[in-house]
């Protein structure tokens, strides 16, 4: 018998670091890792003994027997991955294991985080394992609650890919970490005032709004990012009061990542199974009351380039009562794709898409189901409607060769228009600037040098300022991409300190408390976010559900602190 990796892998490689016999791939420091969608059991290397089971922390992992209904295929991924990859890789460990060298005179080295996602919280993690006992961090999350897109971003029906999270509770419990939740850096302490109360700050605040579309129509009410739908579905506090007309029987979506796919699936999603979930309680009551009967999903390019990820595009066939429809003609590949895909150079999940895609193509339909449309090579060129969104002009597209490699989608001049009243756009996460700190507004990221902060102009960097996560690198891998992301820049950090250019004297963690007492008195301790926790996971199991989320940023506050 073999274990088998399945979809909710969050490529956090804590079952790679417990193998006995190294049979999990890729690993961190794998050229693979950066691109892989997932990690990789090898079937004639496991010995069966479980260990990666108790290590994984999304509950990813299962003896082949026992694989979850519709997840059989995941027996033949793993297997393909090493068809593809054979183990020959051998281990080379890049982090320091000794402690951080802090000079006694700076003793304890303080740093502040950011940010409480994926990648601020990897970023922890990295200090605490490696700082000895001679660090103190300070967590600052604009948000009431942690975790960032792991809480915000995850579809609620990933919830295996949710309890990733509670790896981040045990980092936050450290005692060497402390948080101040509902505290907002550039309101409720500057920039300037981090440095002053730390010898370093690592920024790790994520890519926190959409890319634009730039076409007429964009504006118009009905025609929303699909990253605040995200938000409000999830339960952001900004979010809760949004309005989303769901009373047509169709809504498109802009782009095919797996944030599209995301999208897509809860709006065609029973809403009784998503009952089972810790959906937004505002976000389920429209559900229930949404008439939209079909989600039209538009890339692009062809589905060799498509973005979604090959775990992402199976999930949609665990989805009771939903059709999936593809165009056969979409799937009719021109030489030079179907060159790619016997190539070398081809990475190993884009076959399995375009095998997925086109057993949906070949499947009959139900009339009676919801349905997601995949439609590819086709670009929004207009949002048109009197006062609000009524149709969506479509331009068919073309690939052609762009001289560097990559093929880029081209008009024909061909078009359609289809008839919508919700068009969610999905065409890419976005940084956004940080008071004080340099930002590349072209890019969307915060400018860096593979994670230390450089002046935009002359390139050096800025001494002791850090970063980590999409707003280093932009918004690209996975949950798990994020934590060799914040090792390489907390090498950099440590390189700093030992190199003796982070010797400034700052003020101490007392000092900072009484600032944010002054600046910001509903401050939330990581103490007091666990009432918050407790009473969300309460009101779940009262309900049958996971968790029922706090919506209001006052009552979550008032809660926390044991005044409601």
């Amino acid at each position: 018998m073999t274990y088998v990796i399945t979809q909710s892998c969050c490529n956090d490689t804590a079952c790679v670091d417990v193998c006995p016999v190294d049979c999990i791939r890729p690993r961190m420091e794998d050229e693979l890792f950066t691109t892989a969608e997932q990690l990789y059991i090898d079937p004639a290397s496991c010995i069966d003994c479980g260990a990666c089971v108790d290590a994984c922390p999304v509950d990813a992992i299962f003896p082949e027997h026992q694989l979850p209904a519709g997840m059989d295929q995941y027996t033949r991924v793993n297997k393909e991955y090493f068809d593809k990859h054979p183990l020959e890789l051998l281990r080379d460990p890049s982090f320091p294991t000794s402690p951080i060298a802090v000079p006694g005179d700076i003793s304890p080295l303080r740093v502040a985080v950011v940010g409480a996602g994926p990648a601020a919280m990897y970023a922890v993690d990295a200090l605490t394992s490696h700082g000895g006992g001679n660090v103190e961090i300070e967590v600052f999350e604009r948000s009431p609650s942690p975790w960032g897109l792991a809480r915000g971003g995850v579809a609620p029906d990933h919830q295996r890919t949710r309890t990733i999270t509670n790896i981040f509770k045990a980092m936050m419990g450290n005692p060497a970490v402390r948080a101040h939740l509902n505290v907002e850096v550039g309101k409720h302490i500057s920039h300037a005032e981090l440095l002053r109360h730390h010898h370093a700050v690592v920024y790790g605040v994520g890519a926190s709004t959409d890319r634009h579309l730039n076409i007429d129509g964009e504006g118009l009410p009905g025609s929303v990012a699909a990253t605040d739908f995200v938000a409000w579905y999830n339960g952001d506090p900004d979010h809760a009061d949004d309005v989303y007309d769901l009373g047509g029987e169709r809504a498109v979506v802009i782009g095919n990542g797996n944030v599209a796919l995301d999208v897509a699936r809860v709006l065609a999603t029973s809403p009784d199974q998503l009952a089972q979930t810790d959906i937004a309680e505002h976000a389920l009551e429209a559900l229930r009351a949404s008439t939209i009967r079909e989600v039209v999903v538009l890339g692009r390019r062809g589905p060799v380039q498509a973005a979604f990820t090959s775990k992402e595009l199976l999930g949609l066939d665990y989805v009771d009562g939903m059709d999936i429809i593809v165009d056969p003609a979409d799937l009719v590949l021109d030489e030079q794709d179907e060159a790619f895909l016997a190539s070398e150079a081809c990475p190993f999940p884009v076959p399995r898409k375009i095998e997925q895609l086109r057993g949906w193509a070949s499947r009959s339909s139900n009339p009676t189901n919801r349905r997601i449309v995949l439609k590819f090579l086709a670009s929004p060129t207009a949002i048109l409607g009197e006062g609000h969104v009524e149709k969506i002009q479509v331009a068919r597209n073309e690939l052609v060769a762009d001289g560097t490699g990559r093929r880029q989608a081209r008009p024909t001049g061909e078009s359609d228009t289809i008839e919508t009243g919700l068009i969610l756009r999905s065409v890419g996460y976005r940084g956004a600037p940080a008071d004080g700190v340099p930002f590349d507004e072209r890019r969307g990221i915060i400018p860096n040098n593979e994670g230390r902060v450089i002046h935009p102009v002359t390139g050096e960097p800025v001494t002791g300022v850090y970063v980590t996560g999409w707003i280093k690198r932009g918004p690209s891998g996975y949950l798990g991409t994020n934590k060799k992301c914040a090792q390489d820049t907390i090498k950099l950090l440590r390189a700093d300190v030992e190199a003796g250019r982070l010797t400034r004297q700052v003020k101490d963690r007392r000092a900072l408390e009484r600032l944010l007492a002054e600046r910001q008195p509903d401050a939330i301790s990581f103490d007091e976010w666990r009432v918050l926790d407790r009473a969300e996971l309460a009101r779940g199991k009262a309900t049958g559900r996971p968790r029922v989320r706090y919506t209001d940023t006052q009552e979550m506050v008032d809660l926390a602190k044991g005044r409601g």
